[in-house]
């Protein structure tokens, strides 16, 4: 039976979030409809069941008992989980099991408290470590209609002592996410925010109708691994006004990795990213891959502003992975002290196990930037592809990045990708980006059509839009 669940957690009293994520659209803006009523005539309070937020009680039990309770009202509208702010700091819990969905807020010095699950079948073992891998600390699979949402609480992972964990070697099995949420249709993740992930933070996984949506994400600038959110073999998601610094990717968009994700054979499409606003010191603003197997297409990302970063958008492959990444599109960003603007890796590496196929070539096609500027900048363009399995019809159009004059390196270096540029500063000279866009090849550009050269003229070479 499919579970219907509403989980507030609050500082002062409850948040309320109007109207249901149903699908990203033929636009940027993200819709929203009410086919999922998002109104839970039933609820409760943790401190019901016996909680108590005093930083030293063990509140497993009492989280077990309130999710038991709700999941009685499953076929009666659904409930609701208040968490008091009282349970701010310090809630003792290891992990709360439920068949439909696990709450935990937690601090917990040994990782043998935290249970095992299997590996997710698109990645064939756990991420880091080969075999099984660390249940999330909030975890639920085979759900429908999911809010996790607040008046900007806080849910700390307390990473810190896994990152030691990793760090040492430690470890059997790979980190546990603050939200992992599998095979899920309707879920929203609102107005929270998440500290010290000991991984990535929040890993919607083979769902579909996503919505994250005013969330602050931190972590420590040089933490391993904690990507801020990661939809993985997902469809319909949209990731809008989002403020995150971490030590790894903002986002990243994943779909499986080499022979388990080919054969596992789901894509991640239709996904929107709107208005994310971050830094990351050591990886991208946004990645798409390295762990692309299943195909990821009809990306969309608008008003993204990075700084002190070191990759803008970085697209990740490998032979091997197979797949294919193709009609992306990105538009009106603005990056500020950024060593590498945009970047294709196509030699990535990072292999699951010795099984994999070289042969398996992916294909990386239809990527158009527009509108993208960029200031104190250390490489505009690092675009390496993979020789004989060219990266073809990449697109730049209306682009102005502003290079250090400390830098010694050259704006941009091309090798085995091939596309268009038009109103380019500083200009590509690779060759293979010979030709202008208009008027001949802007279908061959995701996401441009005939209008676009009208809306265009007025931008050629457009200046510094940025005031800081």
């Amino acid at each position: 039976m499919k579970r219907s669940f509403l989980l507030w957690y609050v500082l002062l009293v409850q948040a309320f979030f109007y109207g249901a994520w149903y699908s990203v659209g033929g636009s940027l803006h993200c819709e929203y409809s009410n086919s999922v009523i998002l109104h839970r005539p039933h609820s409760v309070s943790i401190t019901e069941f016996g909680a108590v937020g005093d930083g030293v009680t063990l509140n497993t039990k009492a989280f077990q008992n309130a999710l038991f309770y709700l999941n009685s009202f499953s076929d009666k509208g659904g409930a609701k989980l208040f968490v008091p702010a009282v349970f701010h700091q310090n809630t003792f819990c290891y992990y709360i099991t439920m068949t439909s969905l696990i709450k935990l807020k937690c601090l917990s010095q040994s990782s043998e408290n935290w249970p095992v699950v299997d590996p997710l079948p698109s990645y064939g073992r756990g991420r880091e470590l080969p075999g099984r891998r660390h249940r999330s600390l909030i975890y639920g699979q085979n759900l429908t209609d999911v809010v996790i949402t607040g008046e900007n609480g806080t849910i700390d992972g307390q990473g810190s002592v896994w990152w030691d964990w990793f760090r040492n070697g430690e470890l059997n099995y790979t980190r546990p996410h603050i939200v992992e949420l599998i095979n899920t249709t309707g879920l929203i993740i609102s107005n929270l925010t998440f500290l010290n992930s000991p991984f990535w933070n929040i890993h919607p996984v083979y769902c579909r109708d996503v919505l994250v949506k005013n969330l602050t994400i931190l972590a420590p600038l040089d933490s391993p691994n904690t990507d801020g959110v990661d939809p993985d073999s997902s469809t319909n998601v949209c990731i809008e006004d989002c403020y995150i610094v971490t030590g790894d990717d903002l986002v990243s968009i994943k779909s499986g990795w080499d022979e388990y994700g080919i054969s596992y054979a789901k894509p991640s499409s239709k996904i929107k990213i709107n208005r994310l606003t971050g830094q990351t010191t050591s990886s991208s603003g946004i990645a798409i891959g390295s762990e692309m197997s299943g195909g990821v297409s009809d990306i969309y990302i608008k008003d993204l502003h990075l700084f002190n970063s070191n990759t803008g958008i970085r697209i990740k492959t490998s032979p091997g992975r197979g797949g294919y990444v193709r009609n992306v599109h990105v538009s009106n960003v603005k990056f500020h002290n950024v060593q590498k603007a945009i970047r294709f890796t196509g030699k990535y590496g990072d292999h699951p196990d010795e099984n994999f196929d070289p042969k398996a070539l992916p294909v990386i096609e239809k990527i158009t930037f527009e509108n993208v500027n960029g200031e104190d900048i250390g490489v505009a363009g690092l675009l390496e592809g993979i020789e004989g399995d060219e990266f073809k019809n990449i697109c730049f159009l209306n682009v102005t990045l502003i290079v250090k004059k400390t830098s010694k390196k050259a704006p941009w270096k091309c090798s085995h990708v091939r596309g268009y540029s038009q109103w380019v500063s500083p200009e590509i000279t690779c060759d293979s980006f010979g030709e202008n866009i208009f008027p001949e090849h802007s279908s061959d550009c995701f996401g441009l059509s005939e209008n676009d050269l009208e809306k265009s003229s007025g931008l050629s070479r457009s200046p510094w839009l940025l005031s800081w």
